[in-house]
């Protein structure tokens, strides 16, 4: 680039008489320029000390990955677009980073800029609630708004942290995400998070639930139907999920439990970008990003030869895996505060006095249900509170296994204290039965319906019974 940043600032008349190394000195915590070739060419003091350089080290000359391994300043060189929004961790520690091209009076990309501003992360929550705010109602279909943005993936906690970095990157392409991680971890939640953030916001978010789906109907559902197809179908045939996400997101939940046949169709979908309704003699084409979800484990369905190990790597472009909530206790305070305040509201009840013996309960236990049983104990706990607190007696019927020995003792059951309804009780019960197959069974629908002994249809609609889907 010949002159850096300081040279220009010492020499040029034109500029500000204010060092405008300096300048950017005070108002970040660190920066750094690099040429056209991703050689470093300036690197701020503030920088040197996050990188914890040796004062006797001159940066300057060395490409930028020498320095940063995991730097993307190389991308904005390559694209010569700038990158204004994105996390960078150093250690223990995430900082907000902007990435600027830098381009000369005629017009030429000489270099790039990149920028550290701040280390608190909190600050980065207003711009993208704004923005997921912004882009949240598809226009045309209210039917296929989403509900959730970046918003509501709740959590301070490192794997949290993680998750929505690389949420946010997955938002800025357009290629196939596949969502890792057991029921009830918020898949669809983060599925139409990254819908609100892309390009495709103004389009439909379709979802659909493979696994609930009669198999007769799986490909009628998703790839639609002629007229006559099949016995009962549609006079005027049926649009197909593919087709009613045009132009948007398709979220496929429980991948894994797809058929053959199914997987068969879905691969060349995907692979040709086209689609065949069932007793069609012709194709529609498609413009749909898919979102993929799975609870279970699909290397191992691969290596069983259950899943098709060349759809398994179609879909597995972009994985993103949710972590279980028992890996990231430290944000059951947060999520059990949320919940308390918005239950209260809608149920237009007083709020739960979270107290240190009702957290420690939360903390003990396991929740083989994820985030999706703290919000049904929650709105469980305020329905059966008294004056604000809920009895230890109850906990214990709501959270098996979570008062220790270092929590309150259970106060006794007072004669006069009546017991909870019959079919509260049986409800509770069915429930937990639920969980605990579900726990046992890592997540597997198939293997936990069969270990209660019911049959999956009906095991699917005990899960949404107790709303468990």
């Amino acid at each position: 680039m010949g002159q850096n940043l300081k040279d220009i600032a010492m020499t040029d008349k034109r500029y500000h008489p204010l060092d405008l190394v300096q300048l950017l000195d005070n108002s970040c915590a660190g920066s750094i320029m690099v040429d056209r070739d991703c050689r470093i060419t300036w690197l701020s003091a503030n920088y040197r000390q996050l990188l914890e350089l040796p004062d006797d080290l001159d940066p300057r000359g060395q490409q930028v990955e020498a320095l940063i391994p995991h730097s993307l300043m190389r991308q904005v060189v390559t694209s010569g677009q700038p990158q204004l929004l994105d996390l960078m961790r150093f250690k223990e520690r995430w900082f907000v980073v902007t990435r600027l091209p830098l381009i000369d009076a005629a017009g030429e990309l000489q270099g790039a800029l990149g920028m550290v501003f701040f280390d608190e992360l909190a600050y980065l929550r207003p711009v993208v609630d704004k923005f997921t705010r912004l882009h949240a109602t598809p226009a045309g279909d209210s039917d296929r708004a989403v509900r959730y943005g970046f918003d509501d993936l709740l959590g301070n906690s490192e794997p949290m942290l993680t998750l929505r970095q690389q949420a946010l990157r997955a938002a800025a392409t357009d290629s196939t995400l596949l969502l890792l991680g057991e029921t009830g971890t918020g898949k669809e939640i983060l599925a139409q998070a990254v819908h609100a953030a892309s390009h495709r916001a103004n389009g439909p978010f379709v979802g659909v639930n493979t696994a609930a789906l009669p198999e007769a109907l799986v490909e009628a559902e998703l790839f639609g139907a002629a007229p006559g197809a099949y016995t009962g179908a549609d006079r005027k045939g049926r649009r197909g999920k593919f087709e009613l996400a045009q132009g948007g997101t398709l979220f496929l939940d429980e991948i894994g439990e797809m058929t053959a046949p199914v997987q068969s169709k879905l691969l060349r979908a995907l692979q040709e970008r086209k689609v065949e309704p069932l007793g069609a003699s012709h194709e529609i084409e498609i413009d749909v990003r898919v979102v993929a979800a799975t609870s279970r484990d699909l290397e191992q369905q691969v290596a069983d030869g259950r899943f098709r190990a060349d759809l398994y790597y179609r879909l597995n472009v972009l994985p993103l895996t949710l972590p279980p909530l028992r890996e990231r206790g430290e944000d059951i305070t947060l999520l059990a505060q949320n919940f308390n305040r918005e239950l209260a509201e809608q149920l237009g009840v007083a709020p739960l006095t979270l107290d240190p013996r009702l957290l420690r309960a939360l903390s003990n236990y396991r929740w083989p249900g994820n985030i999706r049983e703290l919000r049904n104990v929650m709105e469980r706990a305020l329905l059966f509170a008294e004056q604000g607190r809920v009895p230890t007696s109850l906990l214990t019927t709501f959270l098996p296994g979570s008062i220790t020995p270092d929590s309150e003792p259970a106060a006794p059951v007072s004669d006069t204290q009546p017991p909870a309804p019959l079919a509260e009780q049986l409800a509770a019960t069915e429930r937990q039965a639920l969980l605990h197959a579900l726990a046992h069974t890592g997540g597997n629908r198939r293997a936990a319906a069969a270990l209660l002994g019911i049959s999956r249809a009906a095991f699917y609609d005990k899960l949404n019974k107790h709303q468990l889907q």
